[in-house]
C-alpha cells in the first residue's frame, strides 16, 4: 500500500475536478479500487487529493487526475480525453500517426476508453483489430494497463497443436502471424521484441487460456466468430480486475461446421441489455482497405442474400 498526493492550485481546478459533492472522485475510487481524500487549503483557494492503495492502482489514479487536469477538468470516467489527444490515438514507430478515419471507428476508439468490455463486429477492413492493438498499446503507454494478451481460436488446426513440429511459437505463429504484423507495424521490430521477451505482450491461442485469471490488463480476442459456445463462456470469465476486454469478429466468415454455435453470434444476443458492455457495429461502408474491398464485401452480402 502507497499514498501519494496530487495539488490543486485554484478552486476553479477543485470544482472540475472533483464534481458535485466529489462525485467525481468516487467514481474514481469505485473504478480503481483505491481511497481518495480531499484536504480544502483553508488559507487558499487550492486543494489536496491524496489516494492510497496498491502503487500501480494509485498511480493510474493520480495519471487520470493529471490527464483530466491538462483537458480542463470534467468528466474523469473512462479515459477518453488522454487516448485521442487532438485526434491521434497513437504515435507509431517513425512518428507516424494512428487516428480514426471516420465517425465509425471513432466511435469504437471512445467505446474502448469508456468501456471495460467491447465487443466490435463488422466485415474485414474497417480496423477492428488494428485499432484494437493501438488502443492496447496506447493504454499500455499512459499507464493504465500493465500488459497486453492477444489471443484467437486456431481453428485450422483443431487447437489440438501437440501433433505440429516445434515448440509453441512454432506450432502458433502461422495462425496467430496477423495479430504479430499489427504490432510489429506498430512498434518496429525491436520494440516489439522487448516487450514479447519482458513478458508485458503475450499473444497465445484461446485454448491456452483456461484457468486463468487476468487482472491489470487489455485483452484482445480476435476472430471470434470461430470461437465454440463454452471457449467464449471461458474466455469471457478470464476477466480480472482493472482490466479491458475487447471482442472482434465478423459473423459472415464463421468456419465452424455448426454457424449457429458461434460464440460471437450467441452473445450478441445473450449479452445486449448489459450497460456496462459495448456492441459496435461496422458495416461494409467503414472499410478502409483498397476501395475494391468493399465493392467485394457488398457483392458477396448480395449472392448469399439471393442463395436458396
Amino acid at each position: 500500500m502507497v499514498t501519494k498526493k496530487l495539488r490543486l492550485e485554484t478552486q476553479e481546478e477543485a470544482l472540475a475536478l472533483l464534481g458535485p459533492q466529489d462525485s467525481r472522485l468516487r467514481q474514481l475510487e469505485r473504478e480503481l479500487r483505491v481511497e481518495i481524500f480531499v484536504r480544502h487549503d483553508p488559507l487558499g483557494e487550492g486543494a489536496e487529493i491524496t489516494a492510497r492503495g496498491p502503487v500501480s492502482r494509485v498511480d493510474k489514479a493520480l495519471l487520470r487526475l493529471k490527464n483530466s487536469l491538462s483537458q480542463g477538468g470534467g468528466k474523469l470516467a473512462p479515459k477518453k480525453h488522454p487516448a485521442l489527444c487532438e485526434g491521434i490515438l497513437l504515435r507509431a514507430e517513425r512518428g507516424r500517426a494512428v487516428r480514426p478515419r471516420g465517425e465509425r471507428q471513432k466511435e469504437y476508439l471512445e467505446a474502448i476508453f469508456d468501456h471495460d468490455m467491447v465487443v466490435s463486429v463488422g466485415p474485414a477492413g474497417t480496423g477492428k483489430t488494428f485499432l484494437a492493438v493501438a488502443a492496447a498499446l496506447r493504454a499500455l503507454e499512459l499507464g493504465l494497463v500493465e500488459r497486453i494478451i492477444l489471443t484467437r481460436p486456431v481453428v485450422e488446426a483443431g487447437e489440438k497443436l501437440g501433433f505440429l513440429p516445434g515448440d509453441l511459437y512454432e506450432k502458433v505463429h502461422p495462425y496467430l502471424r496477423p495479430l504479430y504484423d499489427a504490432f510489429r507495424s506498430l512498434l518496429g521490430p525491436d520494440k516489439f521484441r522487448a516487450l514479447k521477451d519482458d513478458e508485458i505482450l503475450e499473444i497465445v491461442p484461446l485454448a491456452y487460456m483456461r484457468g486463468r485469471t487476468l487482472e491489470d490488463a487489455f485483452i484482445i480476442l480476435d476472430e471470434a466468430q470461430n470461437t465454440g459456445s463454452e471457449q467464449m463462456k471461458m474466455f469471457l470469465t478470464r476477466m480480472g480486475m482493472n482490466s479491458k476486454v475487447v471482442v472482434t469478429g465478423d459473423v459472415t466468415q464463421i468456419d465452424l461446421k455448426e454457424k449457429s454455435q458461434s460464440g460471437l453470434v450467441q452473445i450478441m444476443q445473450a449479452l445486449r441489455k448489459i450497460p456496462a458492455i459495448k456492441f459496435v457495429q461496422f458495416t461494409r461502408d467503414d472499410v478502409q482497405r483498397h476501395p475494391l474491398v468493399k465493392e467485394i464485401v457488398q457483392a458477396y452480402e448480395g449472392w448469399e442474400a439471393r442463395r436458396p
